[in-house]
This record gives C-alpha cells, structure tokens and sequence, in this order.
C-alpha cells in the first residue's frame, strides 16, 4: 500500500466550546453582537418597508438603495461573529448573486441576500422584480429577527473570537475594498471601514491587558480607521496605501498580540498563522499528504522525472514539452501538439507557477489535486500515452527513481497502481513547489518601495477596486483560492469567445464543466487562473483566442460575451460594461506586468 492516500479538501469545523470562556472579552463580545444584531434586524425593516413603497420613480429606487447600503453597513459590524460561529446565516445574508452548485451532491443554491437585493435594485427594470425583492427582503428580515436566539446557551471563548478577527482582516484585504460583497453599491470601503469599527469595540477588553503588542495593535487600528474615515470613495481609493500601511501589519500585529496572550488557535484546514500575513511565504499549508521532512527529496525525484522522455508512450515527450521553464511553464501557443499526428489538445496549456495553489486541476476542474491531474496527462493516448506497465518498466526499472521511490512505500511489494501514485505524487510535488513569490509586487509589499512604478500602483488600485478584477481573481495568488479560508477554487462563466474578433464575435461550443456535470449553470464554466506571469503566457483564456492583455482586458470592459453581443447562457461575469479608460486599462497592464517572477528561481537548471 503506498504511504500516500487521497486527502479529502475538507475545512475544520468550529467547534462552539463547552468549557467555561476565558472571559477576558468573549461575554463582552457576544452582547455587543446582541446590540449590533439588533440594529441590523431594524435596518432590514426599513428596506422592506422601502421595497414596499418602490415605484417607477427614481426617488423611491435611490431609497431602496440607501437602505440597502444602511443594511451592509450594519451588517458588516457583525460579519465577523456570524461567518466564524454561524456560517449558515451568513451564507442567507451574503451569498453571491448568482446560482451556485454545491459539489459533490449537486444541489442547487439560488441566489439570496444582500447581493442577491443588489443586483436587482440595480437591474435595467427593477420595478419588475419587486415581487423577488420582497421576498428576499422579508427571508433576511425573518432570519435576522431570529439571531438572538441562536445565542440561548450559546458559550464562545477568547481564542475563537480572536481567531474570528484574525480571519475578518483577510476578509477586508481580498474582499471587501475589492467591492467583492457589493459591486454595484461600490460600498467596499464603507464597509471595510464598520468591519474595523466592529474589531476595534470587539478588541477593547483584550487590550485592557496593557502590554506592548496591545498598544502597537491598537494604534495601528486607530490609524487604519482614521485612513478609511478620510478616503470613502470606491475608485479613488488607495488599495495598496490600505494595505502595506494598515491591514498587513494588523495581520501581523494581532498575530503578536494573540499569542503574546497565549490565546493561539487555528480551526482552518490551510492557514499558517506562524506567518505575518496573506502575502508571506508559507501563508497556506501545504494539502498534500507529504511529511515536511519528506518533501526536499520527493521534489527533487520529481522534477527529474518532469523532464524524463521515457514517461511518454513514445519517448518523445516530457511534461516540460508543454511546460518550458523558459517560457514560465507554458509554451506560449494557441493550443499544443498532441501526439496524434497533425492535430493539437482541446484547450490551451496554462502556466504551471501556482498551480498547486488550487483545488481543482485542468480547465475544467476535473482533477481534484494536481497528483490527479499527473495521471491523467501519463495516460491520456494524446498528450503522454502511458500505462502502469509502461511505467513500471521506465521508472521503477530505473534502478536511481526505484532507490528514492520505494522510500514512500510501506512494506510489502507495490502493485503498479500504487507505483503510478508515488511516481504522480514526486511530480506533483515538485510541481507544487513552483511558488516564488518573487516579483515586484511582492518585493513592494514586503517593504521594498522601489520595486513597483507609480503606474504599476495605479494599476494595482484599479484591479482591486473599479475594473473588479480582484473579485474573481483573489489575491494572494490572484486566481480562484477563495479567501479568507481559502478552501475552494471558483469558476465563471465569461462567455469566452471563439477568436479575438470581439466587433464580430464567434460563439465557442467548448462547455467546460458542464461536460462533466450536465447543469446548464455549468455551462462553459471554467476554472479562473492566476494573474501571476500572465505578461509572459500568453496566448490567454482556456482557448487560447485573446494573443494580448489589451483584448483582455477590452473584453472584460465590454462586459464579457453579453457584452460584445453572444448569448451566453448562465454567464457570471457581469455584463455591465467597467467604463475603464485606455490609460487605465495600460495602468492595469503595468500591474500585471508586476506580477512577474524572477525566473532563475525555477530555471531548469
């Protein structure tokens, strides 16, 4: 039996403690949500009550829309508590406004909550969806009136309501002054603004232990509440000032201070709070099921055998045919030969940087790891062509791959199953060690400020904030790792063209996901790539159609496949068109451009 298993990609649960709380600040926490809860629930009164009244006249659309800001603002000031100890009332207030499946029983989730309110206050005809909108008003407001009594017998502990802050800083870094929660509303820094409000009052008992981490966390979060207070606007917003000023080094002040009060306690499946922040390295766990102690020889045996020919049922190819180091793990063609004679793969071959950042492999996220993903391309009769026999012979038979592989078997002789998994597993391995985080934009953030131009900040600002890029395109690794836990990859549904040509557009009959799942919200679904090296990977998107980042981003302002007038069933892209200027779209191009990694730190050598 091999040492290695299949990982289940599950995230810990909370566990509501039992035991008698600290009591530092957990009971003071928990009436200040009663408090804030109920303002909440009276704030949702007066949205029904405007829904109610809302008319063909602009007048009662703006008071519609006030009130919902009323009620986001009010509810950011309890996100925190309700995410970490009641996810399902926070999955019925702030759900994504679009359909989403829940894998792998396949259930339907309609869209609801306060996005889903947004998008038809902000519909072309929202009279007409009056009728959803009362409903969806009075589900939230029924919902929020119970939210006192989820809290009869209810204990919580210091160490869960500090971890709670913990990931409500990430939450703001990645989510909230993206306008992630409210893209319409654009009210992401009002709300990045209640959720720190909401930590400061949540944090003042614990900083009544007075030692030095306390003050330093404490001035650092006045500091961030007073920069938020004199910069509301959505688009002007200075996202990088935010964040290499306030929330990185809250992230790691709180970290500081939490264990300086010896209150540690991490119930995620993937974060290393050891680190100081989202953009460290080392941030997320390795999940895999390699011992540390293992993973420096694994990687090693696997990256010789990504280069080794004689994987291939030919001879002829490698994984590093497709994937060039020189060319950032990508081989910058609009598909790749296959080893059919004169036709080439189904989809374009993307970079490999980052990849094991992901929890889902393959355009399509058929693979769910990259060890499934290495099985499927040995064997695939047109991209490798293997077999177990075959590599039994080429790589167990080489006595210098047997001598370090058998090392990660347990006794007893391996059937050829079991050595396909430990060969996919070193490659894998290696694979998954390709994240440098390296480039400018992570050399900026790390203190040095003369890594990144004016216009890559620019750039940066307008990715995270106005051109909405940062709503599906997550940082740390800008790619479909969903924060703050980090425990699912997306996918979208764009409406991707055929070719460049996006005046005279051509529908393109690749389905995606739903190839694997016939549900139509599936629908040329695909999984959403990281950002990083994109300067040097094109040809873009999973067909290879877009040669440049200036289409890329032209489709993207013009709304997606709605946009430039294609029919595309399910699309989760908005349509809206961004309105972003030429110079900015450059700006944006500049950031990209800072994403790059040095690349001797993956040569081949």
């Amino acid at each position: 039996m091999t040492f290695f298993t299949a990982v289940g990609l599950l995230v810990t649960p909370v566990l509501i403690s039992s035991s008698k709380p600290t009591d530092i600040g957990a009971a003071y926490t928990i009436e200040a949500f009663r408090k804030n809860a109920l303002l909440f629930t009276q704030s949702l009164t007066e949205l029904n009550e405007a829904v109610k009244t809302l008319s063909g006249d602009t007048a009662s659309l703006a008071r519609a829309k006030k009130c919902l800001l009323n009620c986001r603002l009010q509810y950011k000031r309890i996100a925190f508590f309700t995410a970490y100890f009641f996810p399902s009332e926070t999955k019925l207030y702030n759900a994504p406004a679009v359909y989403e499946v829940e894998e792998p029983e396949l259930e339907l989730e309609e869209p609801m909550g306060l996005q889903q309110i947004e998008a038809l206050l902000f519909d072309k005809n929202p009279l007409g969806c009056k009728k959803e909108l009362l409903q969806q008003t009075d589900a939230i407001y029924t919902s929020a009136e119970d939210l006192p009594s989820l809290l009869y017998q209810f204990e919580a502990t210091d160490r869960q309501v500090l971890e709670s802050l913990r990931l409500e800083l990430i939450r703001m870094a990645t989510l909230y002054i993206s306008g992630y929660d409210a893209p319409w509303l654009k009210s992401g820094i009002q709300e990045t603004l209640q959720a720190s409000n909401a930590m400061q009052e949540t944090l003042q008992p614990y900083l009544k232990q007075d030692n030095q981490q306390g003050k330093l966390l404490s001035e650092t979060l006045d500091k961030a509440i007073g920069y938020l207070s004199a910069h509301q606007d959505f688009d002007s917003f200075d996202r990088m000032a935010y964040l290499t000023r306030f929330n990185l080094p809250l992230q790691q002040q709180l970290g500081g201070f939490i264990k300086s009060l010896d209150l540690e306690s991490n119930t995620t499946a993937h974060l290393n709070y050891a680190t100081a922040n989202l953009f460290s390295a080392g941030f997320l766990n390795y999940w895999d099921a390699i011992p540390a102690g293992q993973r420096k020889e694994l990687i090693a045996v696997g990256k010789d055998l990504f280069f080794d020919r004689s994987l291939s049922g030919n001879l002829q190819v490698s994984c590093a045919t497709c994937h060039i180091p020189e060319q950032y793990f990508a081989d910058g063609k609009f598909r790749s030969a296959s080893m059919v004679r004169d036709s080439v793969l189904k989809r374009n071959t993307p970079t490999l940087l980052y990849a094991g950042y992901q929890h889902m492999q393959f355009w399509d996220g058929r693979a769910p790891d990259l060890a499934a993903q290495v099985k499927d391309v040995l064997f695939s009769p047109i991209e490798m062509g293997s077999s177990h026999a075959w590599l039994q012979k080429n790589v167990w038979g080489n006595p210098r791959y047997r001598q370090i592989l058998e090392n990660f078997l347990q006794d007893g002789p391996p059937t050829p199953e079991q050595q396909t998994q430990v060969i996919a597993t070193a490659i894998a391995a290696y694979v998954n060690s390709l994240s440098p985080m390296n480039s400018p934009f992570d050399r900026y953030v790390r203190g040095d400020k003369q890594a990144m131009t004016g216009t890559q900040i620019k750039g940066f600002n307008l990715f995270m904030g106005k051109a909405q890029c940062g709503t599906c395109h997550f940082p740390p690794y800008f790619n479909a790792l969903l924060p703050p836990l980090f425990d699912i990859s997306e996918t979208e549904v764009l409406g991707t063209p055929l070719t460049d040509q996006l005046k005279t557009p051509t529908d393109d009959n690749d389905l995606g996901r739903y190839d694997l799942y016939q549900i139509r919200f599936y629908r040329q679904a695909f999984k959403t790539p990281t950002v990083r090296n994109a300067q040097k990977t094109a040809p873009y998107m999973h067909n290879g159609a877009f040669n440049t980042l200036e289409t890329v981003l032209d489709f993207y302002n013009k709304g997606g496949g709605h946009g430039i007038g294609l029919e595309t069933e399910a699309q989760t892209l908005s349509d809206q068109a961004l309105n972003l200027t030429s110079p900015e779209m450059q700006q944006i191009i500049q950031f990209i451009n800072a994403l790059t990694d040095d690349p001797k730190s993956f040569s081949a050598n």
